[in-house]
């Protein structure tokens, strides 16, 4: 079923009213609270707004343990320092992934629980990780039987013991499955990594911005095979902030709205990191089908695409979910990296991704696609064929069994 249809897509109500994001680098030393205060209060004002207009609050992941660094401060911390007066508020853990909190704030406003958003995520991960090497998902010990080591049920309880102590071995699986099953190369998967190194040069705020050619990114030492160093991302501190308002507030706003077009959510598979059903896909396979099912869009209409890297593997599943090449097609729909550049026929994470600019998490394609789509990405603005401003942006959020899509346009539909 399509989207045409008597009633459009509730996502359809909402719009991004503004955009913030705080100082972003390598090792901030800074609060959590710090960093995420400074970040609502520049969408707040972005959108034209004050802090008593604000009434609704979520963020991703909300209250859990998690990592060091990882979770940011939860919504009763933030909306305490600020002051807020909520209508509405969410702070829940995965379902798809990052893009949850911004879904789930769309669909707030759509539905009169809240007029005006406050989104976040903030990560201190890069301060967490201090001088020593990034740890696995079990930390570096501590807590547990009084041995020091701690204990994990659920699935990491298979995983962990064996040494697949990060998402970056389990994801190593999935592209070592394309590597045989489609012929994938270390030379097309070192496209996206060197995509992004190019783009994050034109990034004041990037972590990584030296130029990476095809022999650096060769020569990088191995993390869990075929993944090499520069196939991850890298850990930073920072705090991204949108302000999801009800539509109406469009014609208010000096610059353009950013409408949310369509959602994808679904699961059809196995909730499991290594028992997919197809493992060259994984829970992208089903998000970014839903997409295309409440819209009348359609991938050769998208301007720029926003796809999620934690890993570069899953740009490449991103490119063939989404439709943008078809399955098993995107080694060589990015070879030589002409289709993926700024200028080319698809421009891919045009801000440096989350291999160069840093890990924030997600929330970083969603800013950078509000920049672009409005025309504010200075001297990396896409500029597509009649000189024209991007007016369709696709965003991709999570990997493995936790995913999330997102369209996004320039104005309303």
């Amino acid at each position: 079923m399509s989207a045409t249809r008597a009633e459009e897509p509730m996502e359809r109500r909402a719009i991004i009213s503004g955009i913030g994001q705080s100082d972003v680098g390598r090792r901030l030393g800074r609060s959590e609270l710090d960093l995420t205060v400074e970040a609502a209060q520049a969408a707040i004002a972005d959108a034209g707004l004050t802090r008593d207009d604000i009434d609704g609050i979520a963020t991703y992941p909300g209250m859990t343990a998690g990592p060091p660094g990882f979770s940011g401060p939860a919504t009763p911390e933030v909306q305490d320092a600020m002051g807020l007066s909520v209508n509405w508020h969410d702070g829940g853990v995965e379902g798809p992934g990052q893009m949850r909190a911004v879904i789930a704030a769309a669909l707030a406003v759509a539905a009169g629980l809240a007029r005006h958003v406050l989104v976040y995520r903030t990560v201190t991960e890069g301060s967490a990780q201090g001088s020593g090497g990034r740890q696995g998902i079990g930390g570096a010990g501590g807590g547990g039987g009084g041995g020091g080591v701690p204990r994990f049920g659920g699935s990491m309880q298979w995983t962990l013991p064996f040494g697949a102590v990060s998402a970056a071995n389990w994801l190593a699986l999935v592209a070592q499955r394309r590597f045989h099953e489609f012929g994938l190369t270390r030379e097309q998967l070192g496209q996206i990594a060197i995509n992004a190194r190019r783009n994050a040069g034109l990034n004041p705020k990037a972590i990584y911005t030296a130029p990476m050619s095809m022999g650096d990114y060769l020569a990088a030492r191995m993390i869990t095979t075929p993944l090499c160093l520069f196939d991850c991302d890298a850990p930073c501190d920072g705090s991204t902030a949108f302000i999801v308002s009800q539509r109406d507030l469009a014609g208010d706003l000096d610059h353009p709205a950013v409408q949310i077009n369509a959602v994808g959510t679904a699961l059809h598979g196995r909730p499991s990191w290594d028992q997919f059903d197809d493992m060259t896909t994984m829970a992208a396979r089903d998000a970014g089908a839903s997409l295309w099912l409440r819209t009348d869009l359609t991938p050769a209409d998208v301007d720029t695409a926003q796809l999620y890297d934690g890993f570069s593997i899953l740009t490449m599943v991103w490119l063939e979910a989404l439709g943008f090449c078809g399955r098993g097609e995107s080694g060589a729909f990015v070879e030589g990296g002409a289709n993926i550049a700024r200028e080319g026929l698809l421009p891919l994470n045009t801000a440096g991704g989350q291999l160069s600019a840093g890990r924030l998490h997600g929330f970083g394609f969603i800013h950078e696609a509000c920049l672009q789509l409005r025309g504010e990405a200075g001297t990396r603005q896409v500029v597509r064929p009649g000189g024209r401003s991007p007016e369709v942006a696709a965003v991709a959020n999570g990997g493995g069994p936790i995913a999330g899509t997102m369209l996004l346009t320039r104005g309303l539909a």
